[in-house]
């Protein structure tokens, strides 16, 4: 796959096959309660053999995690990259680093061209940045809702380290989306679900050969 790509809340055997089948190279768990895609950690592990076989990373999506949750998924989950989702700061970031041994993704909401330059906080603190559209001022989740910002404002940005494009991608846009911000990596959640949290595997078997012609 030419775009690596991470199918983001999955919490079935299912949709876990068809990602890693699809060629997917990430694959995140959400650990935020308020969100349709939660699940346990245990769950979560029980869902990752198939992938670690394959060299797909693991990755715990978190959302301003305390130490004990933090402290849980590296002992019983063991993800290759902690997906930070919500206000934490550079110094927040280091310090999961350091807790787990594990990589970070630090997501960033972006709604105009101002919204990118939080980015630069974070390069030194992340091995991954991920640009998210901005939540909706009645949602209670920062991410999945499937809103999406102007794809364009990315064109031309170079970061000290890769990114990926997330925020309102599905199979019929992710092309274009691809082609607009000139995105090295991709994140979907819900534009391969059926209903809230309900992953499709035909969506994302979908949206992983869409990818491979971006």
């Amino acid at each position: 796959m030419t775009v690596p790509t991470k199918i983001c809340g999955l919490s079935t055997p299912e949709t876990v096959s068809a990602a890693v089948a699809g060629g997917v190279s990430h694959i995140g768990f959400m650990f935020f309660d308020k969100s349709p895609r939660n699940i346990t950690p245990d769950a979560a592990e029980r869902l990752t053999a198939e992938a670690r076989a394959r060299n797909v990373k693991i990755v715990a999506v978190t959302v301003d995690p305390d130490d004990e949750l933090v402290d849980r998924l590296a002992a019983i989950l063991k993800p290759d990259l902690f997906q930070l989702h919500g206000a934490e700061t550079p110094a927040r970031a280091r310090a999961v680093a350091a807790r787990t041994g594990a990589g970070i993704i630090k997501a960033l909401s972006i709604s105009n061209a101002h919204d990118l330059s939080a980015a630069k906080a974070y390069e030194a603190a992340a091995d991954h940045l991920m640009f998210d559209a901005k939540a909706p001022q009645d949602s209670e989740l920062p991410g999945g809702n499937g809103a999406r910002f102007d794809w364009t404002l990315m064109m031309g940005h170079r970061f000290q380290r890769p990114w990926f494009l997330a925020g309102g991608l599905d199979p019929w846009n992710v092309v274009d989306a691809v082609r607009l911000s000139g995105a090295p990596m991709v994140d979907v959640s819900s534009g391969v679900e059926r209903g809230p949290g309900l992953k499709d595997p035909a969506l994302i078997t979908a949206f992983l050969e869409a990818v491979r012609r971006a």
